[in-house]
């Protein structure tokens, strides 16, 4: 693939919107996204997903009907593995009751081996976390609620 191209859509990429590209061409094909992508998260947040299924299943099943009456709700933008904080290690981005600002980062969604940060989308008081470390999110799926 002509270098002319790949710093072309390079460019596209950075004044739209979208957090990643891949095109192919015959066989060859390339990838390019947005954001820094570290190489330990890569592999640290394998560690946390095993114990996350025990308890997944009941938390959100029982925290989303209430709390999206009185608040916002943050839908996640992809189909992906959520997490919580960028490694086992580190705290996690909010917990219920942080305060946030539109654009602070609240979770990871870890979408074909990218690591996608997400954003708060308004100002507010996280009121609810509907979704456990380590599962999966579907695309649209409700994972916090903020008033």
């Amino acid at each position: 693939m002509d270098i002319r191209k790949v710093k072309k859509l390079i460019e596209l990429l950075e004044e739209s919107g979208v957090a990643e590209i891949e095109i192919r061409e015959g066989e060859e094909s390339v990838r390019i996204s947005r954001g820094m992508q570290q190489p330990p998260m890569m592999q640290a947040p394998a560690a946390p997903a095993a114990p996350a299924p025990a308890s997944a299943p009941a938390a959100p099943a029982e925290e989303a009907p209430s709390p999206e009456a009185n608040g916002k709700t943050i839908d996640s933008p992809m189909v992906g593995t959520f997490y919580r904080s960028s490694s086992p290690e580190s705290s996690p981005f909010v917990e219920v009751g942080s305060t946030v600002k539109k654009g602070d980062t609240i979770c990871i969604i870890e979408a074909m081996k990218m690591f996608n940060q997400i954003e708060a989308e308004v100002d507010g008081t996280i009121k609810s976390i509907l979704v456990e470390n380590g599962q999966p999110v579907e695309y649209d799926q409700p994972m916090f609620v903020i008033e």
